[in-house]
């Protein structure tokens, strides 16, 4: 068992620098990783992390939720979750996927991961955490309704949504909506438009990822939007608030938000460009050595269930399991015309992605 349950960032990011400093350091080795994962575990370990959660009796106790998802939407979630099991108390930590992340690698140097479940943007920042022994195996039993593609073969982690980033335009202030990402490096842009930025935000350190490896694109299209006087903040909700008020005239923004806004009377329209947009999945994963492994599995199942999925559609996500239809307003995965990326080469590359947009944003 794990000590001091909620270790204070702050406290945690000291520890962190005693022993290395509070960056991606794969040395320490948590309590967790101890453990082992699929890739190193024995036979028995292996299927015990493969069986399906516990008897819903045996679901109780306490479950530590780290995700990057708007306030308002994983309390939704907590609260569907404990209406099937009302003996689990989740405790729920959310901010940006990089901060819950910087918290999460805090933690690992500090020797305590707290997290038990967590759920954030993209799957590379899943594949580094895969690849650093923090992640659990786990193979719901919901899978079989889940494509495959856009879930970890070893059951690390799987996606539990949709989300595209797209155009968002004030229709108020733009009369004739645009059908191209090019838009935001021309004359009639300029100074209006606004993005998420990748130190905070996961879909878009993702976005930057792909978007530089894309033909048509490349660092160049970057340069060109800070030429254009492309405003940067925190996260896609700022981004989102700064259109529907007027501030801005378009953002590169994920799809979710916007008929989400439009619905409030909002004078806000969404494009799919016709170059193709990135997709992120939002993916669920197990840290290795929770303390609940029987809840853990039981909410990843809830997530991924027919339930779940439809919850997803009601808040006003995509859903990503199969006959499950998105909300109005938003395209299905088969709708969408994708830009995608090596995720290997995107895992490796990240912490320099970050730094170049840094270098051409001046961030």
């Amino acid at each position: 068992m794990r000590n001091q349950k909620w270790v204070p960032f702050s406290m945690a990011c000291i520890v962190a620098v005693m022993l290395g400093g509070c960056g991606t350091s794969e040395t320490t080795v948590s309590p967790k990783d101890a453990q082992g994962t699929a890739g190193g575990a024995n036979a028995a370990q292996t299927e015990k992390s493969n069986a399906p959660a516990d008897a819903k009796a045996s679901v109780k106790g306490t479950l530590s939720f780290y995700t990057s998802q708007p306030e308002e939407d994983a309390t939704k979630l907590v609260t569907a979750f404990n209406k099937k099991y009302p003996d689990v108390k989740v405790e729920t930590f959310r901010s940006g996927t990089e901060e819950v992340i910087a918290k999460l690698q805090a933690e690992k140097q500090a020797g305590s991961v707290q997290a038990d479940v967590l759920l954030v943007a993209d799957s590379v920042t899943f594949e580094s955490l895969k690849q650093q022994k923090l992640l659990l195996s786990y193979k719901s039993p919901e899978l079989a309704s889940i494509p495959a593609n856009l879930a970890d073969p070893d059951g690390m982690y799987t996606g539990t949504k949709v989300m595209a980033t797209v155009l968002a335009v004030n229709t108020q202030k733009v009369k004739a909506l645009p059908d191209s990402w090019k838009v935001l490096t021309e004359a009639e842009s300029k100074g209006k438009s606004i993005m998420p930025s990748p130190l905070y935000s996961g879909a878009a350190a993702y976005n930057v990822g792909v978007m530089t490896r894309t033909d048509g694109f490349g660092w160049d299209f970057f340069k060109g939007l800070k030429s254009n006087e492309m405003s940067v903040v925190k996260g896609n909700g700022a981004v989102l608030k700064a259109v529907a008020s007027g501030e801005k005239s378009y953002a590169m923004v994920v799809d979710f938000l916007v008929p989400r806004e439009k619905a409030k009377g909002s004078p806000v329209e969404l494009v799919y460009p016709k170059e193709g947009v990135p997709l992120i999945t939002e993916p669920v994963g197990i840290l290795n050595g929770t303390d609940n492994e029987a809840a853990a599995k039981a909410f990843v199942d809830y997530v991924l269930s027919e339930e779940g999925q439809k919850l997803a559609a009601e808040i006003g996500y995509t859903p990503i399991r199969k006959g499950v239809q998105p909300p109005q307003g938003l395209k299905s995965i088969s709708d969408m015309k994708v830009l995608e990326g090596d995720i290997t080469k995107l895992v490796e590359a990240r912490e320099q992605d970050k730094k170049q947009f840094t270098d051409v944003f001046g961030q």
